[in-house]
Order: structure tokens, then sequence, then C-alpha cells
């Protein structure tokens, strides 16, 4: 992997978007969480690429995204992460190739749908209609043979959903196999690889981080860990790829029905789960005057989000899109989630704290890297499936994470929260 600076600086635009999507995203969890920051990093990937013939793709690519990796959110994890707390090498091990399991499907996922998008063209077009289908044939397949006929369980009394998205995963691998797919391929294999690393790994620097007792919240650590690495995987599969130059441009009202669901359907559902007045007088707990900090900020957030949407949809609405509109959609989409953040956590009480103050720094520091503009794909592209050395990386980061986990385990007795499987 011989990358180049600018290379890198793109990569560094993606994984620092998705991180910080991700992160926030710990505020609201579930598929629309993951939702909202698997958009940001599509449209954070299609800002870095500066390809002219993306930019009219620009909302397609957020929307495969915002499904792709939020289709993961179904997954539960918090049983999982209990077993990388525990103090013995097997459920430690356990815990964390499981999270690398974990991780790997939500780029799976991520990364696919985003490289069939771009892989579409008129000559090698994709059959969304046969995809979703086998997709959800395969979702279904695979978890009642894996759960319910073996009785392989990952997380249990938990949801075992994990299985529903391999299915669906591996059916739309065999989809891109068949149709010669190959570039998209590889940003699904490679956001898997990154999205897998960077949650075990995550899980790694929460467990250090409680042990040493850093006064900060390390889950979001690791919810930053699984974006920043995932969002690597994901660019970096889409840079080091040969894609074909596609000239025709999405039809007006694909791109429109496609805005309206990235930018209104995705936050009013993060908004009626998390933002809500009942939800806010139970997230927000003991506070003075609980009712009306609850009822300013529901009032708040939904001013917010519909002149956000006002004023995106009017600077989109006619889906000519190029790298300004692009920058625009992307920070005002990003600051939204952020901004909703602080709401969710009891900015109308006083209440700020220190990781959604990074998020800022970090919104910042991805602005800053975009204006830089010396940034871009790479000279060197390839659509080879090689899956030998994808082999070789994987054993390389099992490794790994068997290394962290007898780190682990030598710094830590018992602690809160840990579990056993075996």
């Amino acid at each position: 992997m011989n990358i180049k600076k600018q290379q890198v600086l793109g990569i560094l635009i993606v994984a620092m978007s998705l991180a910080t999507a991700w992160a926030i995203r710990g505020q609201f969890g579930h598929e629309q969480g993951a939702a909202w920051a698997g958009a940001i990093g599509g449209l954070a990937l299609i800002l870095a690429a500066k390809r002219e013939d993306w930019y009219p793709k620009m909302v397609l690519v957020a929307l495969a995204s915002a499904v792709g990796w939020g289709a993961g959110g179904m997954i539960s994890y918090g049983q999982v992460v209990g077993y990388g707390r525990a103090d013995n090498f097997p459920n430690a091990f356990y815990g964390l190739s499981m999270l690398f399991v974990i991780g790997a499907l939500f780029g799976l996922l991520g990364g696919g749908l985003v490289g069939l998008v771009l892989g579409h063209t008129k000559q090698n077009k994709v059959r969304w209609g046969s995809l979703v289908s086998e997709m959800t044939a395969g979702g279904l397949i695979s978890y009642y043979f894996l759960v319910e006929q073996i009785g392989f369980k990952m997380t249990p009394p938990r949801s075992e959903a994990w299985a529903i998205i391999l299915g669906a995963g591996l059916a739309m691998l065999w989809y891109m196999a068949r149709n010669k797919q190959n570039s998209a391929i590889r940003v699904a294999v490679f956001s898997a690889l990154g999205g897998g690393f960077g949650f075990a790994f995550g899980n790694f620097l929460h467990v250090v981080g409680n042990v040493m007792e850093i006064d900060f919240n390390m889950w979001n650590v690791m919810e930053y860990s699984i974006g920043f690495f995932g969002g690597s995987g994901m660019a970096y599969g889409v840079f080091s790829s040969k894609w074909p130059v596609d000239e025709s441009k999405p039809r007006a009202w694909v791109n429109r029905v496609s805005l309206f669901i990235v930018l209104v359907f995705v936050p009013l559902i993060v908004y009626r789960e998390s933002l809500a007045y009942d939800h806010l007088l139970k997230r927000l707990g003991e506070v003075d005057n609980l009712e009306k900090v609850a009822l300013s900020s529901t009032i708040f957030a939904a001013t917010i989000m519909v002149l956000t949407v006002v004023l995106v949809y009017t600077r989109l609405k006619n889906v000519h899109y190029d790298q300004k509109k692009t920058a625009l959609f992307l920070f005002t989409y990003l600051g939204l989630y952020a901004l909703m953040s602080y709401v969710i956590k009891g900015l109308f009480a006083g209440h700020m704290i220190l990781n959604h103050h990074l998020y800022v720094l970090n919104i910042i520091a991805i602005f800053l890297l975009y204006k830089k503009g010396n940034y871009g794909t790479f000279d060197v592209v390839s659509d080879t499936v090689n899956s030998k050395k994808w082999f070789v990386y994987l054993l390389g980061i099992l490794a790994f994470i068997a290394l962290c986990t007898v780190i682990l385990i030598s710094i830590h007795g018992e602690l809160p929260h840990s579990h056993n499987r075996f």
C-alpha cells in the first residue's frame, strides 16, 4: 500500500467524518442513528473523491451508505462488550473477536451498497429489485438456519439479528460476483476489515481507559474507533479501485426521493425516537425544571431541524450537484447531528460534556482539510479481487486482537459488567 500524502488526506476526511458521526450516534443508537452517521460517511466520500461524474450521485451514495451502515444498527452488542471485559483469555478473546464480526457486518453492507451505486452504469446496471430480494432471502435463511435450526447464538439472551445482516451481506457479495462488480466487492471487504478492526480495537481502548480510570466517556472512544477505521476502509476501497466513468445522471425524481429519505425521513425518526417530549423527560433525568427544559429542548430541536431541511432543500432541489453543494450538505447535516447531541444531553439544563466539544473540533478539522483541497483518489487503481491477500489481512487482525486480549487480561481482574460466555 504505497499511499501518498494527498491520498491519506482524502481518506482522513472520510474517516473523521464517519468517526465523528458514529460517536454522535452513541447518543441516539439503533438503526436511525446509524443511518444518519452512514449518510455523513457517504457524503464525505463524494467530497473527498472530487470526481465530477460522482457529484450527480451524491444523494444516492448518501442513501446507500445510510441504508448499509444503518441496517447494522439492529445488531445487539452490549452483551459482547461485556465478554471483552472478562478476566480470562477464552471469554475476552471471544468478546473482541465477535465485536470484530459485528463491526465487519456494519462495514460490509455500508461499503458494499456504496460500491454498487458507484459501479452502476448504463452498461452494467444494478438490478436493485433483484438485489434487495436476494438480500432479504439471504438474511432470513441465515437467521433461521444459524440461530433457530443450529442454535448458534452470539449474544444470548439478546437479539441475534447479526445473523440477518450476515445472510444479507453474503447474498450481496454473491450478487456482486455474478455481475462482475469487482470494485464494489473491494469496497465491501475493506470496509468490513476496517469496521471490524475498529470495533475490536475500540473495545480494547474502552477497557484500558476504564482500568486506568480515565475521566472520559470511553464508550464514545469505542464508537469513534469503529467509525474511523470503518471510514478509512471504505475510503481506501473506493479510492484504490477502478471505476467506470458514467456520464449519465440519475433521474430527478430518484434524487429527490433519496434526498427526502436522507434529509427528512431519517432525522424525523431520530426526533421521534429520541428528541420528542416524552423521551426527553426520561433521558434528561433529574434536572431543575425538568418539564420546562424538556419542552424547550424538543421545540428547539424541531425548529432547527425544519430550518435545516428548508435551507438544504432550497439549495439542492434542482439536483445539479457539485463540490460546493456536496460540502454544504455534509457540513450542515453533520453540524445538525452534533447540535442534536448537545440537546439530548441537556443543553437547556446547562449540561455540556467534553466529548461533545470534541465533535465540534473534529468538524472544524474536517472543514479545514476540505478547504485545503490537497487530496484525491489514487493514481494506481485496481479491480482485482485478491482473496488470498485479504485472508492474510484477516489473520493479521485476529492475531492483533489476540495480543490485545493478552494485554487486557494481564492488567485487570474482575470488572463490573463483565460476562463469561463459556
